[in-house]
Protein backbone atom coordinates (compact mmCIF):
# COMPACT_ATOMS: atom_id res chain seq x y z
CA UNK A 1 0.00 0.00 0.00
CA UNK A 2 1.36 3.63 -0.83
CA UNK A 3 1.59 6.46 0.90
CA UNK A 4 -1.13 8.50 0.09
CA UNK A 5 -4.00 11.51 1.17
CA UNK A 6 -6.12 9.76 4.10
CA UNK A 7 -3.47 6.93 5.03
CA UNK A 8 -2.31 6.16 8.23
CA UNK A 9 1.45 6.42 8.29
CA UNK A 10 3.83 5.24 10.70
CA UNK A 11 7.28 6.52 10.04
CA UNK A 12 10.91 6.92 11.31
CA UNK A 13 12.23 10.27 11.68
CA UNK A 14 15.33 11.64 12.43
CA UNK A 15 15.13 15.21 11.68
CA UNK A 16 18.30 18.07 12.46
CA UNK A 17 19.14 21.63 11.53
CA UNK A 18 21.40 21.66 8.66
CA UNK A 19 24.61 22.16 10.55
CA UNK A 20 23.13 22.08 13.36
CA UNK A 21 21.11 20.64 16.46
CA UNK A 22 18.67 17.21 16.14
CA UNK A 23 15.09 17.93 16.48
CA UNK A 24 13.47 14.75 16.60
CA UNK A 25 14.15 11.15 16.36
CA UNK A 26 11.71 9.14 16.40
CA UNK A 27 8.69 7.11 15.31
CA UNK A 28 5.49 9.00 14.84
CA UNK A 29 2.12 8.28 13.03
CA UNK A 30 -0.17 10.26 11.25
CA UNK A 31 -2.54 10.61 8.79
CA UNK A 32 -1.11 11.63 5.08
CA UNK A 33 -2.43 15.13 4.14
CA UNK A 34 -4.15 16.01 7.70
CA UNK A 35 -2.01 19.23 8.57
CA UNK A 36 -0.30 16.99 10.90
CA UNK A 37 3.32 16.57 9.66
CA UNK A 38 5.17 19.06 7.97
CA UNK A 39 3.71 20.03 4.58
CA UNK A 40 7.45 19.21 2.74
CA UNK A 41 7.98 15.83 4.86
CA UNK A 42 4.76 14.74 4.00
CA UNK A 43 5.49 15.52 -0.27
CA UNK A 44 8.61 13.57 0.25
CA UNK A 45 7.14 10.50 1.61
CA UNK A 46 3.85 10.74 -0.80
CA UNK A 47 4.09 7.79 -2.98
CA UNK A 48 6.05 5.42 -0.86
CA UNK A 49 5.46 2.42 0.70
CA UNK A 50 6.35 0.48 3.79
CA UNK A 51 10.49 -0.21 4.05
CA UNK A 52 10.87 2.62 2.18
CA UNK A 53 13.68 4.74 2.94
CA UNK A 54 14.95 8.53 1.86
CA UNK A 55 16.79 11.10 3.34
CA UNK A 56 17.16 14.62 2.16
CA UNK A 57 17.20 18.36 2.90
CA UNK A 58 14.04 20.18 3.15
CA UNK A 59 14.66 24.09 2.40
CA UNK A 60 13.40 25.99 4.85
CA UNK A 61 9.92 27.41 2.79
CA UNK A 62 9.19 23.57 2.77
CA UNK A 63 9.44 23.28 6.12
CA UNK A 64 8.69 25.89 9.07
CA UNK A 65 9.30 28.87 6.39
CA UNK A 66 5.77 29.51 5.04
CA UNK A 67 4.58 32.77 5.95
CA UNK A 68 0.88 31.58 5.88
CA UNK A 69 1.53 29.26 8.58
CA UNK A 70 2.36 31.81 10.73
CA UNK A 71 -0.67 33.29 12.55
CA UNK A 72 -1.06 37.39 12.82
CA UNK A 73 -1.33 39.03 16.86
CA UNK A 74 -1.83 42.60 17.55
CA UNK A 75 -0.13 43.64 20.67
CA UNK A 76 0.35 47.05 22.84
CA UNK A 77 3.09 49.04 22.35
CA UNK A 78 3.67 48.53 26.60
CA UNK A 79 4.09 44.66 26.10
CA UNK A 80 7.74 45.82 24.25
CA UNK A 81 10.26 47.16 26.14
CA UNK A 82 10.18 51.25 26.81
CA UNK A 83 13.67 51.58 25.47
CA UNK A 84 12.89 50.21 21.78
CA UNK A 85 12.41 51.96 18.82
CA UNK A 86 9.85 49.86 16.67
CA UNK A 87 9.67 49.44 13.37
CA UNK A 88 8.31 47.68 10.43
CA UNK A 89 10.07 44.85 9.72
CA UNK A 90 12.07 43.99 12.34
CA UNK A 91 11.86 40.88 14.54
CA UNK A 92 11.94 40.51 18.19
CA UNK A 93 12.47 36.69 20.31
CA UNK A 94 9.57 36.04 22.71
CA UNK A 95 10.21 33.54 24.97
CA UNK A 96 7.96 30.40 24.91
CA UNK A 97 5.38 29.44 27.00
CA UNK A 98 6.30 26.94 30.02
CA UNK A 99 9.78 26.76 28.90
CA UNK A 100 8.72 26.07 25.49
CA UNK A 101 10.61 27.15 21.96
CA UNK A 102 10.72 30.53 21.57
CA UNK A 103 8.84 32.39 19.17
CA UNK A 104 9.82 35.15 16.57
CA UNK A 105 7.82 38.28 16.43
CA UNK A 106 8.08 40.31 13.68
CA UNK A 107 7.09 43.50 12.96
CA UNK A 108 4.48 43.75 10.14
CA UNK A 109 2.89 47.23 11.23
CA UNK A 110 2.33 49.75 13.83
CA UNK A 111 -0.87 51.55 13.76
CA UNK A 112 -0.54 54.02 17.09
CA UNK A 113 -0.68 51.98 20.15
CA UNK A 114 -1.07 48.76 17.94
CA UNK A 115 1.65 46.79 16.44
CA UNK A 116 0.49 43.97 14.71
CA UNK A 117 3.17 40.70 14.39
CA UNK A 118 3.53 38.05 12.70
CA UNK A 119 4.38 34.84 15.40
CA UNK A 120 7.52 32.97 13.40
CA UNK A 121 8.10 29.84 14.14
CA UNK A 122 11.95 30.07 15.26
CA UNK A 123 12.93 27.33 12.66
CA UNK A 124 11.60 29.76 9.68
CA UNK A 125 14.66 30.74 7.87
CA UNK A 126 16.57 27.07 8.59
CA UNK A 127 16.78 23.85 5.87
CA UNK A 128 15.86 20.70 7.68
CA UNK A 129 18.08 17.69 7.31
CA UNK A 130 15.65 14.23 7.09
CA UNK A 131 16.07 10.96 7.54
CA UNK A 132 12.81 8.65 7.18
CA UNK A 133 12.05 4.96 6.94
CA UNK A 134 8.06 3.73 6.68
CA UNK A 135 7.60 1.48 8.94
CA UNK A 136 3.85 1.38 8.23
CA UNK A 137 0.81 2.16 6.19
CA UNK A 138 -3.29 1.45 5.88
CA UNK A 139 -6.40 2.25 6.40
CA UNK A 140 -7.20 4.71 8.67
CA UNK A 141 -10.73 3.23 9.80
CA UNK A 142 -10.60 0.71 12.21
CA UNK A 143 -10.81 -3.02 10.60
CA UNK A 144 -14.21 -4.36 11.36
CA UNK A 145 -14.74 -6.57 14.04
CA UNK A 146 -14.11 -10.36 13.39
CA UNK A 147 -17.12 -12.72 12.47
CA UNK A 148 -16.80 -14.48 15.89
CA UNK A 149 -17.41 -11.72 17.71
CA UNK A 150 -20.52 -10.56 16.13
CA UNK A 151 -21.87 -13.92 16.93
CA UNK A 152 -20.51 -13.19 21.04
CA UNK A 153 -22.63 -10.02 20.68
CA UNK A 154 -25.33 -11.46 19.32
CA UNK A 155 -25.11 -14.37 21.60
CA UNK A 156 -24.92 -11.95 24.55
CA UNK A 157 -28.25 -9.77 23.57
CA UNK A 158 -30.14 -12.39 23.08
CA UNK A 159 -29.52 -13.28 26.74
CA UNK A 160 -29.89 -10.26 27.65
CA UNK A 161 -33.70 -9.50 26.20
CA UNK A 162 -34.78 -13.26 28.36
Amino acid sequence: MKIEKGRRVTVKVDLSVVGGASLEKNTVEYIQGSGTMLAGLEAVLAGLEKGAKKDGVLKAADAFGNKALHPMKTMKRSEFPKDVKLKEGERFTAKGVAGGMDVVLHIEKIKGDDIEVRLVHPLADKDLKYAVEVVQVSDPRPPPPPAAAMKIDDELKLEDEA
